[in-house]
């Protein structure tokens, strides 16, 4: 009995996900990770690809308003989702009162960590209004920062809490 060997590599899908208010369509291999997707077909560059394990929470997005790890998600599994990554915050004209207020509190230095920092946020910010420091603490401990040592993105969370309300 001779088995059937296929190439699941090459299976392929049609995908359609609401990005910051834009529909993308693409077809994907089945495999692709949702941050694949949102920098090579939508052309989202602020998604940061670091550890590729869901550890460093660089690939945070909000997906129906939800933050979740991009790296560790298959693109398919987010058709016919919403998925806010951080270039729908703001922009740099106009950026969005947690952007500003990392840039007020020093919150950002390499920036790599930022994107991810600032979807986390925006998760905590909905779910907690008023957060303490040990719930911001806590919110964001699932993102790392190797520059940084966190005082200023947990002071820039806080500040920013109070403009977000409502």
């Amino acid at each position: 009995m001779e088995s059937e060997l296929t190439d699941e590599s090459t299976d392929r899908r049609a995908i359609s996900v609401t990005v910051n208010g834009r529909r993308c369509e693409a077809e994907v291999d089945v495999r692709k990770t949702l941050a694949d997707f949102l920098r090579e077909d939508g052309g989202f560059t602020g998604v940061h690809v670091g550890c590729e394990h869901g550890v460093c929470g660089a690939c945070s997005v909000l997906m129906d308003g939800e933050v979740v790890r991009s790296c560790i998600l298959f693109a398919v599994q987010a058709d016919g989702h919403e998925v806010t990554t951080v270039e729908g915050l703001g922009s740099e004209e106009a950026p969005s009162s947690l952007q500003q207020a990392f840039v007020d509190h020093h919150a950002l230095q390499c920036g790599f960590c930022t994107p991810g920092m600032l979807l986390a946020a925006v998760d905590l910010l909905k779910h907690c209004p008023d957060p303490t420091e040990t719930q911001v603490r806590e919110a964001l401990s699932g993102n790392l920062c190797m520059c940084t040592g966190y005082t200023g993105i947990i002071r820039a969370v806080r500040a920013a809490a109070p403009q977000m309300k409502g």
